[in-house]
């Protein structure tokens, strides 16, 4: 059994790992904290969660961790993350961070959209935790960055069209739109119910911080400079997310070859699903689970592919992944204890 504590578990994301590690089966939750509800047990703080009483949140003490806990959650904000790191590790403590605090191998990508970063070496040993795409090397890193939600949504339909060299790297473009929940459990006014409620929107277009994420894992492996278009948009939602990617196929490409592809690399991935020819995702086809849907159509005179993705972004774009990274790290199946099947209502 593994003993697990989750850092931030009074977040939307945090609440979605305590749930997962409670049921999961080769875990056991040690630890949870919360600066803003220290003292409190999880029902207070959730009342939809009865029978957590007994789970107190308290402060993140790495001293008080060290030797009852193999693997430390980090639902922290930016920047909060890197303060713990270096300690938890130096405790022998595995991290898995959901911040984006070790994220980038570049450390001056990092600092352009978000801080000036206190461990910067750090980033030369924290892997990528884009499960299906960095399998190997999760297995043996003792610090993941968990990717963001808007980037796995984009990300996992696209790098086998870039590994493969089936397309052109010059204007990409991605149209994503996320429920409410991806902005945190923080109160700000962009969310409030009366802003939110029967509208849409884009926002932060051209300087959105996940840009340089998704630029610097499509750079990696295109082994050229990538520059994506991305928008993100908010939907009156409360969580689920869909991005609609545009890109150009080379010249000898086809549909046959680009639906390979995408079998080659997923077909035994339990979380990533390809739909047949004329099928493309919906939000509600993912809620609640931690799959990745999308479907393609491919225009043969202009030679445009247009990419529909789907992921609920509470669990494969945080917290579901999060416990997928864990599962490999620690030789689980993929599956385990993410497995659940989902109402259609």
């Amino acid at each position: 059994m593994i003993n697990v504590g989750i850092a931030g578990a009074s977040g939307y994301t945090g609440a979605e790992l305590v749930k997962l590690i409670w049921n999961h089966p080769q875990t056991n939750l040690k630890a949870i904290t919360s600066n803003s509800y220290n003292g409190q047990s999880l029902a207070r703080v959730f009342p939809s969660m009865n029978g957590f009483e007994n789970l107190i949140c308290q402060d993140l003490d790495v001293k008080k961790l060290a030797g009852k806990i193999d693997v430390m959650f980090l639902a922290l904000p930016h920047k909060v993350s890197m303060e713990y790191v270096p300690g938890l590790l130096n405790e022998n403590i595995k991290v898995i961070d959901l911040s984006a605090d070790y994220r980038f191998s570049n450390a001056k990508a990092y600092e352009s959209a978000y801080q000036a970063h206190t461990s910067k070496q750090l980033l030369k040993e924290s892997v990528y935790g884009l499960c299906e795409i960095y399998r190997a090397q999760i297995k043996s890193s003792p610090l993941i960055g968990n990717p963001g939600c808007y980037p796995t949504s984009i990300l996992l339909p696209l790098l086998p069209l870039i590994k493969e060299n089936l397309i052109l790297t010059t204007g990409i473009i991605s149209d994503s739109k996320s429920g409410v929940s991806g902005a945190g459990r923080s109160l700000s006014l962009a969310t409030h119910f009366s802003e939110v409620n029967e509208s849409f929107s884009a926002y932060k277009i051209g300087n959105h911080r996940h840009t340089p994420e998704i630029n610097e894992i499509l750079s990696l492996h295109a082994q050229v400079n990538v520059n994506i278009t991305f928008t993100p948009h908010l939907l009156p939602l409360t969580r689920g997310m869909l991005s609609t990617i545009y890109l150009q196929a080379k010249d000898h490409i086809n549909e046959q070859k680009i639906r390979e592809t995408y079998h080659n690399f997923y077909d035994k991935e339990p979380f990533v699903r390809v739909l047949d020819k004329s099928q493309f995702p919906a939000i509600s086809h993912v809620r609640g689970t931690n799959r990745c849907d999308f479907g393609f159509y491919f225009d043969e005179n202009t030679r445009q592919i247009i990419i529909v993705s789907a992921i609920d972004n509470l669990l494969k774009g945080a917290a579901g992944q999060a416990v997928q990274n864990m599962n490999i790290l620690f030789g689980f199946p993929d599956e385990t204890g993410l497995n659940a099947v989902q109402a259609p209502l």
